[in-house]
């Protein structure tokens, strides 16, 4: 999938948007299941259906109802949907994940973050990596674009070259806030890159690049399917804050039966209580007010 000027680009800057990812089927595919759950979220007030962990796996945020939905993160989906396992098992996605951390690659989870027309939701700045450290950094997050990503419709921001620096704490004041420090943010914001692309299009990002987003501006959607692979040598340290049954599933090459470690400190992360980290981030945000 990838050529050398796009692996290069990768690793010096973090991330990389590679076009046609999925074909015109599997695109197709994706967004009518979404659309269907987004028409079923329209029966809820509340976040709704079931992971394994007992938390809910649709998230709908404030505001939500039904001649309005708001539905912005369903978990594992790909528990639910064949044509989500399917791309996330072997598709373009999967081939350009492996030419940059492979042979050997593994699921450790996957989600859809989707900011609907009117939507509020804003990512704040954080690393992955924190969230699910691993003995190693081998993980790449694959943000496919289910809609066309534009510069109105809260794209990705990145802040290129990040990967290679400091792991930084999502903790402050005691509290697991899911977001770096103020500080941090106010220079990330002055460093930003926006990654925008055609449907289909995916963002390659790595494990430890900072990254956050603003509200989507516009009358358009816009639905990312992320899946979250690691090298097959790289061991999860804590529980995943996604559960999947499918974690650990190797989707590229074999199981090795190797660990490889790197050095680096960090705090252990908080798993979230309610439907998705978005809960994590607005509760700091409300504690602050």
């Amino acid at each position: 999938m990838l050529n050398q000027s796009q692996k290069d680009f990768f690793w010096e800057h973090g991330y990389c948007v590679v076009e046609d990812a999925v074909n015109a089927d599997e695109l197709e595919q994706l967004k009518a299941t979404f659309t269907e759950w987004v028409e079923d979220s329209r029966q809820h007030d509340s976040a709704f259906g079931l992971l394994s962990d007992g938390r809910p796996r649709f998230d709908i945020e404030d505001g939500h109802h039904a001649d309005q939905p708001a539905l912005r993160r369903v978990s594992s989906p790909e528990e639910i949907s064949p044509s989500y396992f399917q791309v996330m098992a072997n598709s373009g996605v999967t081939d350009a994940v492996a030419d940059l951390i492979g042979p050997n690659v593994k699921l450790h989870h996957s989600k859809i973050n989707s900011k609907l027309p009117k939507s509020t939701t804003v990512v704040k700045w954080h690393q992955d990596f924190p969230f699910t450290p691993h003995s190693n950094d081998d993980l790449i997050t694959a943000l496919l674009m289910l809609d066309d990503v534009t510069m109105e419709n809260g794209p990705l921001e990145v802040w290129p070259g990040t990967h290679k620096g400091a792991i930084h704490s999502l903790w402050h004041d005691g509290a697991f806030t899911g977001a770096v420090s103020a500080d941090i943010t106010a220079k990330a914001l002055d460093h930003r890159q926006y990654c925008t692309g055609k449907a289909g299009s995916v963002c390659l990002m790595h494990t430890r690049l900072l990254h956050g987003s603003s509200q989507n501006q516009s009358e358009a959607p816009r639905t990312l399917y992320i899946v979250v692979y690691s090298a097959v040598d790289a061991a999860p340290l804590t529980p995943s804050p996604v559960p999947s049954e499918h974690m650990g599933l190797v989707v590229r090459g074999e199981d090795n039966g190797q660990i490889r470690s790197i050095p680096f400190d960090l705090e252990k992360p908080e798993l979230p209580k309610g439907a998705s980290f978005f809960v994590q981030q607005k509760q700091h945000e409300a504690d602050h007010a």
